[in-house]
């Protein structure tokens, strides 16, 4: 199974900020007790290398990848670390090649057509959409995806349970990067119940929504 193909069986990615390594392990744990072994451990502190290697080796059927990848350095820290795919902001050429160039699963973030046509050309079939509520959410990821038949979009930023759903019934969605089963307070806090039983309403609603496409 690729990447792709797991991330979309997931259909929520939940998008998590760790300041303190020490909570990784917990947070594994809560999210793979509420249906969801996967998370995108994101770059934006020093602690992602070690949240990832932690999450890992405590709960090694989980689906890990990083997240806000800015630099190659980072691609080489993440997979080190045991990441399975890399995720970006924005589509930056050369992390773009470097990660196709060693076989690494990459989705960088695009919102333009022309972003899209850089994809296209290096035969990625699945992107990132960020930010994307304020790129102009569905709509837009709607529009672009018209022109380019067969792409799929991971759309992560102001994604919540009042609109998840809107998402997720899109043919063009392969899953939705989400942040608010894993925010930060909630973290810091020690709620990993909370966590688990918020994560266990989004794999109940993916259920609901993908079960129903099935059909």
């Amino acid at each position: 199974m690729t990447a792709a193909e797991k991330i979309k069986e997931m259909g929520i990615v939940p998008v998590v900020v760790l300041e303190d390594e020490k909570d990784a392990g917990a947070l594994a744990k809560a999210l793979c007790e509420g249906g969801l072994p996967c998370a995108e451990v994101t770059f934006r502190t020093a602690a992602a290398k070690e949240s990832i290697r932690i999450m890992l080796k405590e709960y090694p059927e989980m689906f890990v990848g990083a997240g806000t990848v800015l630099t190659t350095r980072q691609v080489d820290e993440a997979i080190e670390a045991g990441a399975r795919f890399i995720v970006s902001p924005g589509f930056d050429p050369a992390l773009v090649d470097y990660c196709i160039e060693n076989q690494i699963p990459v989705f960088p973030g695009c919102v333009t057509a022309s972003e899209l046509a850089q994809a296209v050309k290096r035969g990625l079939e699945v992107v990132k959409f960020f930010p994307a509520e304020t790129s102009g959410g569905l709509a837009a990821i709607k529009a672009l995806a018209a022109p380019y038949v067969g792409m799929k979009f991971m759309p992560t930023g102001g994604i919540n349970p009042g609109n998840v759903r809107t998402y997720l019934e899109s043919d063009v969605i392969l899953a939705c990067g989400g942040s608010w089963m894993v925010k930060k307070d909630l973290i810091q806090s020690g709620q990993f119940d909370e966590i688990r039983q918020m994560t266990a309403d989004a794999v109940a609603l993916v259920r609901e929504v993908r079960g129903s496409q099935e059909k």
